[in-house]
């Protein structure tokens, strides 16, 4: 009894070691693919990365980002809360600015 017992366990971890391995390198996506890469876009991610140390504030880009940092941001909470006090808007009319 003891000599079945031996051996279907040597059997059963047998299975599991075949069951549990894997094929780290032999995938779908090997090393033995030759990827080239693009140029291009290794050049876009290089300047993609060094944007904030690469940026300055000149006179040519001052008004757009004034524009896009203050103006635009302002308006839409500026026209947003002019609807909400003409609709009366139950939040606006609990918060007693209205």
């Amino acid at each position: 009894m003891s000599a079945f017992i031996r051996r279907s366990s040597l059997l059963a971890s047998r299975t599991v070691q075949r069951t549990q391995r894997r094929k780290m390198g032999d995938g779908a996506f090997t090393d033995a693919m030759h990827v080239k890469k693009n140029p291009y876009v290794e050049e876009w991610n290089g300047r993609r990365e060094i944007t904030e140390k690469a940026f300055e504030v000149t006179q040519d880009n001052l008004l757009p980002l004034i524009l896009m940092c203050v103006a635009f941001p302002y308006g839409i909470y500026h026209f947003t809360r002019k609807e909400m006090l003409i609709k009366k808007d139950p939040r606006v009319v609990r918060s007693g600015v209205a």
